[in-house]
Order: C-alpha cells, then structure tokens, then sequence
C-alpha cells in the first residue's frame, strides 16, 4: 500500500526529500524533550495535518500505528506502577502513581507524534530516494548502504526462514516445550546465519565483478525549489514555537 503512496502528487510529495529528512529529524528530536500536554498534543496535531497533506488514507496510518501502540499498551501495564510518586489507584498489591501515569501518558503521545511524521515521510517518498537524499546530507555512507542492503535482503532472509520451516514440518517437527523444540529453533537461527553470510559473500563478489568502488551512483538528482525553501522555513518556525511554548510557557 505504501509503495502506491509513493506515487502520489501532493505537496508533501513534491517537497525535496532532503528537506523532509531535516524537518522529521528535528522535529522528532524537539518533540522527545518535550514534558507539557500542551505542547505535546499541539505536536500530534501538527503530525497529523502533515499526514493530511500527503494524502494518507486514515486506515492506512491507522493500520502502521496499531504495532506501535501495542508496545505503549504493554508499557501503561508496568510504568503506572513501578514510577515513583503520589499513589493514583490500586490493583490488588500493586499501586499505581500519579506521575506513573502521568509518564506514560507523555510517552504514548510522544510516540504517535513523532511516528505520524515518519510515516508521512515513507509514504511519499520511496526508501531508495530517502536514502541518496541521506547521503547527499552527508551522512556516512556505510550507514546509507546499511539501510540499502537491510531493505533489499529482509525479505529474501524472510524467504530463507520460510524454506526451513516449511523442510522442518515435512520432516514431522512440531513445536512444543521441550528441549528438542529448544534445540531445532537454535539450529534454524544457526541456519539462517550461515545462509546470510554465504548471501552476503555472493554478494559482495558478484559488486566487486561489477566495478563496485564503495559507491553506489544514483540516477535521482535533487534540486531545492522555492517551494522547498518555503516549506522549510514554516515548518522550522513551527517547530521554533512549539519549543517556545515549552520553555517560556505562554500556553
């Protein structure tokens, strides 16, 4: 579905993904060391208003934020009782504090801001380009080629896992809790080991066959527009006056 995102032509679409890159890195990072509610909920919204006008479906956020927020699910079952403070309620033995859940609550909605801008950033612009846009920022490049090849071979490491299980069934195996279970899943991760690494030496034989020097040439080439500068500067003031209703507190 993401990949038909991709293709879309709204605003957030045509903007230069090296500006995306800026403006998710800083806003991510201002919207970690944010505290006040206010501010933080003013943050999702604007998360929320960029998703818009990349013309995200509802379902489609919806359905990417679902595995992030069963993670948070799991963290309001343990930081409500285990943060220090002003007990809040009971659950048999257990008690649940005030700032307990007061901290979960900044968690829970620090996370969704920051993801719905990610994932406005992935949807409208494929992986491969945000990666070149990383390396004309001047990010390592060993850190670009890390993102190229872990997309590029996640998949094919999920097919090679799907290969051993499906030899292990014939074979009769069924799981259960017992040490030969134990034993046949350590093998299968033994497996997929060496798999990986002969992979990866085909691979790199077969780049340096091919004139491969440590650089890997793109055909995309970026050029900043007036729209992109424009973008840039609302979003860096926005960003600018969420920080300042943090620390000057005028809300």
């Amino acid at each position: 579905m993401l990949a038909e995102l991709v293709r879309g032509d709204s605003r957030i679409h045509r903007l230069d993904p090296r500006v995306k890159i800026v403006i998710v890195s800083l806003f991510s990072v201002l919207v970690a060391i944010l505290n006040r509610f206010v501010v933080l909920t003013s943050a999702l919204a604007l998360g929320l208003f960029i998703v818009l006008l990349a013309g995200i479906p509802m379902r489609v956020l919806v359905r990417r934020l679902v595995p992030v927020n069963i993670f948070i699910l799991v963290l309001w079952f343990f930081l409500p009782f285990s943060y220090e403070g002003e007990p809040l309620f009971s659950v048999g033995p257990l008690v649940g504090t005030h700032e307990g859940v007061l901290y979960a609550a900044r968690i829970s909605i620090k996370s969704n801001a920051i993801m719905v801008v990610l994932i406005a950033l992935v949807a409208s612009t494929s992986v491969f380009t945000l990666g070149h846009a990383m390396g004309a920022l001047r990010v390592p490049a060993k850190l670009v080629y890390l993102l190229f090849f872990t997309l590029r071979y996640t998949h094919v490491i999920h097919r090679e896992y799907l290969h051993l299980m499906n030899a292990m069934k014939v074979r009769g195996f069924r799981p259960g809790t017992n040490m030969h279970t134990y034993k046949t899943f350590a093998y299968l991760v033994g497996m997929l080991l060496v798999r990986s690494l002969n992979r990866a030496e085909r691979l790199r034989n077969a780049m340096l066959c091919r004139g491969f020097t440590g650089n890997i040439q793109s055909l995309s080439t970026f050029s900043i527009k007036r729209a992109d500068v424009v973008s840039l500067i609302v979003m860096l003031t926005l960003i600018a006056a969420l920080g300042l209703l943090e620390w000057t507190r005028m809300v």
